[in-house]
């Protein structure tokens, strides 16, 4: 899976940091009854109403990883229209389409 390179060198420069990060965010995980893909989708959508760029895309490759589709990830993006508006909506779609050319790659 593709990662930045702002984030390998926060991973390199703080590795403590980062695998603490990693753990509390495992715990997260583990703690209820979701699916990997839907915890993905849901984190998705929570950065699209954060308006994070970074966190839009990262969530998207963590989707595909974990088994989502295009058209999942796409369908969770418009989901969104109704609650953040249409600009971040249409802002986390072409953050994703991103996401996706470089999948192809």
């Amino acid at each position: 899976m593709y990662l930045p390179k702002h984030f390998q060198n926060f991973k390199k420069k703080f590795p403590a940091v980062h695998a603490s990060y990693e753990q509390l965010a495992k715990s997260c995980r583990d703690y209820g009854p979701l699916d990997q893909k839907t915890q993905d989708l849901v984190k998705l959508g929570i950065a699209i109403g954060q308006n994070s760029k970074g966190g839009v895309m990262s969530n998207a490759r963590k989707a595909m990883a974990s088994g989502a589709t295009a058209d999942d990830i796409h369908h969770a993006i418009l989901l969104s229209l109704t609650t953040v508006g249409f600009p971040a909506m249409i802002a986390a779609m072409g953050w994703v389409d991103e996401v996706l050319e470089k999948n192809q790659d």
